[in-house]
This record gives structure tokens, C-alpha cells and sequence, in this order.
């Protein structure tokens, strides 16, 4: 089941996100190479009255948002990388316009984005850990 979000809010872990963010800056999509194949993504950055928050969009997704664009998202998911939570949204996701009025302009939404943490026993989604690896290589039991 999704829950309304702020950007301030977010951390690494949650699914089923669903929030009302200001387009700040869309890019073009690209192919990148993922151990499931080819896949087709765009990134954009969007935010809130809270912050701001990069934005992985998968697939059917990629290339849809436009700069300045009001939109809401629904059952987006959140990862970390470099110290940074990132948000992003795939097939089972949906993203509709949504009226100016409801999100900040680009330029008052705050710059601050929301950072990982580290807690302690947590096992959030990280690039390295989910194939396995670990510093020095693969640990044998």
C-alpha cells in the first residue's frame, strides 16, 4: 500500500512511494547495461517544498518528464547511492500532471536532498552488497 511522502522525508528502503514534486531539470534517456541486459532509463531531478531528490526513471518511464512540469508519483521505490537517497519509478509506477499550484515553483524548492544513512544492522538496497561483493571479494562460508 502507498503513503504520501515528502521529499525531506524519504530514505533508502521504502516502496510504494507516492508524492507531489516539481519538475526542477529532466535528461534525455539513455541505455545502460544492467545484469538483467540492456535497459532503457532517464534521470530527472524533482522536489518539494522539503528538498530535493534525484529521480531514476525505468523503462516505459524514461523520457516522459519535462522541465517545469507538476506531476505526481505513485509507487516509486527508493535506493542510495554515493551517500545520497535516490528515488525511482518503473512499470508498475504511475506518474500524472497535476495542477501548478500543488508543488513549489523550481526556483523555491530548497536545494537540500536527502542523504543515506547508516544504521546500524540495516541492509538497505546498495550496489555493492546486492550481488554479493564485498571489499577484498566474495566470502566463501
Amino acid at each position: 500500500m502507498s503513503e504520501k511522502h515528502k521529499v525531506a522525508d524519504l530514505h533508502e528502503g521504502l516502496d510504494g512511494i507516492d508524492l507531489k514534486v516539481r519538475v526542477i531539470e529532466a535528461r534525455e534517456p539513455k541505455v545502460i547495461q544492467t545484469r538483467k541486459g540492456n535497459r532503457v532509463i532517464s534521470e530527472a531531478i524533482v522536489g518539494d517544498e522539503t528538498g530535493r531528490i534525484k529521480l531514476t526513471l525505468w523503462g516505459k518511464q524514461a523520457g516522459v518528464l519535462h522541465d517545469g512540469e507538476a506531476i505526481e508519483i505513485k509507487g516509486a521505490w527508493t535506493t542510495s547511492y554515493r551517500g545520497e537517497v535516490q528515488l525511482n519509478i518503473g512499470s508498475r509506477g504511475e506518474i500524472s500532471k497535476i495542477d501548478e499550484e500543488e508543488v513549489p515553483s523550481p526556483d523555491e524548492v530548497p536545494k537540500n536532498v536527502p542523504k543515506a544513512e547508516s544504521k546500524p544492522g540495516y541492509q538497505g538496497f546498495n550496489r555493492r552488497q546486492k550481488g554479493g561483493y564485498r571489499k577484498g571479494g566474495y566470502r566463501r562460508e
